[in-house]
């Protein structure tokens, strides 16, 4: 059986459509297909919609509540402990990115060609802002980050249960899974795909959870922004030890009688500012460091569902 996680977050308008493409899918895989629906403390309809029209619809289904809003990686983990198959696949409720990338993610997986397979995109049909600086950061973050990730990044994944094992497993908070999963190693393949525009709803994607999760995966996975600080840091007090053996050397020539207010000032701002930067990336490793060894669970499931699909109508 496969089993394919979806995390559910103010996503009642697509809901409906993502049935209809699922029952679809459903047929043209060579194995039976569970669908484990994750609600993420989703404000909106999405639990009660979806408790309304999952008993009667023909696919195997468990339905997650979380407790709370955990967050999207946070979803995934909690439905991937949840999954009962021998294969684990991970889609958008969104449908930006199209369930037929599951069918080759199954083939894969079911010749024992990988362990785990990732969609890349080629393309996004997205905002031209939004798919510029989308690029920029996953080049960045390729170039000095993760070498191993894919140029468009990657949003949906599906691998075996000895890679879903190891990897829930890993019980980080604040934390990238793909990342994770590269980490992992294991035999990979990559399938690549257009990503589709939005039709219904609008993204709960925000630029603040846009921005927290580039941090959460720069912070968890290097140490390079503390040794650019040292490198930065070094490099400021080497310009400060040359700027004050010139002025000492000016002052005993003569040259300068009185000391400069600009030069004072100059050096308290840059030493001050530099000084904020690096307590600010420490205390982010160490606020990291501090979430991680609390060892509280990722995610709380108040309430799991099962339907075991109803019969097709004849």
């Amino acid at each position: 059986m496969l089993s394919l996680v979806i995390p559910v977050y103010r996503n009642e308008a697509n809901l409906p459509r993502l049935l209809e493409e699922l029952e679809r899918l459903a047929p043209r895989l060579r194995h039976p297909l569970e669908v484990v629906f994750v609600v993420d403390g989703s404000p909106d309809r999405s639990l009660a919609w979806l408790r309304e029209r999952l008993p009667g619809w023909p696919v195997p289904t468990q339905l997650l509540e979380l407790s709370r809003n955990f967050g999207s990686f946070a979803a995934i983990g909690a439905g991937l402990r949840a999954a009962r198959g021998a294969w684990c696949a991970v889609i958008a409720a969104d449908l930006q990115e199209p369930p037929d990338l599951v069918v080759e993610f199954e083939r894969i997986l079911a010749a024992g060609e990988a362990d785990v397979v990732f969609g890349y995109r080629e393309g996004r049909a997205d905002p031209w802002l939004s798919r510029t600086l989308s690029q920029t950061f996953w080049a960045l973050y390729r170039r000095f980050v993760v070498p191993d990730m894919p140029r468009g990044g990657i949003d949906v994944f599906a691998c075996t249960r000895r890679v879903r094992d190891e990897l829930v497993d890993l019980r980080e908070v604040n934390t990238n899974l793909i990342a994770l999963l590269l980490w992992l190693g294991f035999r990979r393949a990559y399938v690549p795909y257009t990503r589709r525009p939005r039709l219904e709803g609008q993204s709960a994607w925000t630029i603040g959870r846009k921005l927290r999760y580039a941090l959460d995966s720069v912070f968890s996975f290097t140490d390079l922004p503390i040794r650019a600080l040292l490198a930065l840091g070094l490099f400021a007090t080497l310009g400060a030890a040359v700027g004050g053996l010139y002025v000492i050397v000016a002052w005993w020539l003569g040259l300068v009688p009185v000391l400069g207010y600009t030069p004072l000032m100059l050096a308290i701002i840059s030493f001050g500012g530099l000084t904020a930067l690096g307590l600010g990336i420490i205390g982010q490793y160490q606020w990291l460091s501090l979430q991680n060894t609390r060892g509280r669970p990722t995610a709380i499931v108040r309430q799991t569902e099962t339907f075991e699909g109803s019969p097709p109508r004849g």
